[in-house]
């Protein structure tokens, strides 16, 4: 729940050593690849990874670990972040369910059952760390044998792979099977996850033990998007300190010009 529904605070903006930014999920292979090519020629930098304070003078990434990733890849040494704490009454953490489309479910429970560690259990489990509804009606859950948290999450980043390869992977907030069926139509499963609390993703993030993408949803009160940061500041080869003095001044001129409007209403947008 937030703090207060219908106010949120100016957004914390500042460009950060891209290194000190932890993700705690690893990247997804079918959105970073052509997100690299994007932001080689972009000319301005839209949306802000969200980040929350950690030890040591890291942040824990929230959310943008494509986008993070990618930034590493093209060489940039620092990264434009929204620094949001999870304590600060503007954070809500969900799940993102999975919406396995393109594929068979026999082949798709054959994946399953060869991991190891992995026991398939008939009917919802609530110790599953996934649970699969199948458009035939049928469902069951995923346990792990296992102990820590490097092993359950490595243990979770299979089940995810044993289809991420093989079928077409949609997001999605829905979980109603019957929605999902109707919506997206070459779907063959829903799988849902349980709700992970803030100390799990922090956890995973400094221990290293990855969630897969596109399992923890970052709702934040007070986002920024469509910033349109010129890249040439953010490429620039200046010290930290100086591209944050270039980024206050031209967050001061954006506000000055009335550039920026705060929406307190859910909204749909259709232009991703």
């Amino acid at each position: 729940m937030f703090a207060n529904p219908h106010s949120a605070p100016p957004p914390d903006l500042r460009i950060v050593d891209i290194d000190a930014v932890l993700p705690h999920e690893t990247s997804d292979i079918q959105r970073s690849g052509p997100l690299i090519a994007r932001l080689q020629e972009a000319e301005h930098f839209t949306n802000p990874p969200l980040v929350a304070p950690a030890e040591a003078g890291k942040f824990v990434l929230m959310d943008g670990s494509n986008r993070h990733v990618s930034l590493k890849a093209l060489g940039f040494p620092h990264i434009l972040v929204q620094v949001v704490a999870y304590e600060s009454g503007t954070v809500g953490l969900g799940v993102w369910q999975h919406i396995v489309a393109d594929w068979d479910a026999a082949s798709l429970r054959r994946g399953l059952a060869n991991l190891p560690d992995i026991a398939i259990t008939a009917g919802e489990d609530t110790r599953a760390i996934a649970s699969l509804c199948l458009r035939d009606g049928s469902s069951f859950g995923i346990c792990v044998q296992v102990d820590s948290l490097h092993e359950r999450n490595a243990a979770l980043r299979a089940v995810v792979a044993a289809y991420h390869s093989s079928a077409t992977l949609y997001r999605t907030a829905l979980t109603d099977a019957t929605q999902v069926w109707t919506h997206f139509p070459t779907g063959v499963a829903l799988v849902t996850f349980p709700i992970y609390q803030p100390q799990d993703i922090i956890a995973a993030a400094l221990q290293r033990a990855y969630l897969p993408p596109g399992i923890s949803r970052h709702i934040i009160h007070g986002r920024a998007l469509n910033l349109r940061y010129p890249m040439r500041q953010l490429r620039a080869d200046l010290p930290l300190k100086k591209k944050n003095q270039q980024l206050t001044d031209w967050l001061q001129a954006q506000f000055a010009r009335r550039m920026v409007r705060y929406y307190a209403e859910a909204t749909y947008q259709f232009d991703e």
